[in-house]
């Protein structure tokens, strides 16, 4: 049975965002699992489709920041292993949370459950300017 998991992005300086909705086959997930579930997803997305900005957990290389995503400098294919690498050392880093119905995770091999209500929030941390 595949459980239907409605991921969210949320920053320091923003309100959540609906990120990307992924379909576990298990009740049970390791949060290395999720992140690469999700980043494949993402980019598996983003690849097929071919939109002027990426909106994903990490900012690929090759990119300038923009307000609503990540704009290439050349159009280019993504390689979900390299976006899911950059993703788990961001979280070993501290740089992304990953918050679990209000309780944050901290081992890439945590496993949780999940339901249908289950909410998985990841808090991406902006540098303050000046700071």
């Amino acid at each position: 049975m595949s459980v239907a998991l409605k991921i969210y992005d949320q920053t320091n300086a923003q309100e959540r965002e609906p990120a990307v909705t992924l379909h576990v086959a298990s009740e049970k997930i390791s949060v290395k699992d999720l992140i690469e579930q999700r980043v494949k997803e993402e980019v598996e997305t983003f690849n097929s489709k071919k939109p002027e900005l990426f909106r994903g957990l990490v900012q690929p290389t090759d990119t300038e920041k923009t307000l609503n995503g990540y704009r290439f400098r050349k159009p280019k294919l993504l390689d979900w292993r390299q976006q899911a690498d950059a993703a788990i050392e961001a979280f070993k880093n501290g740089q992304i949370y990953l918050l679990i119905d209000d309780r944050q995770l901290d081992s890439l091999n945590e496993e949780f459950g999940i339901t249908g209500k289950t909410e998985v929030i990841f808090l991406k941390l902006v540098p303050l300017i000046g700071g």
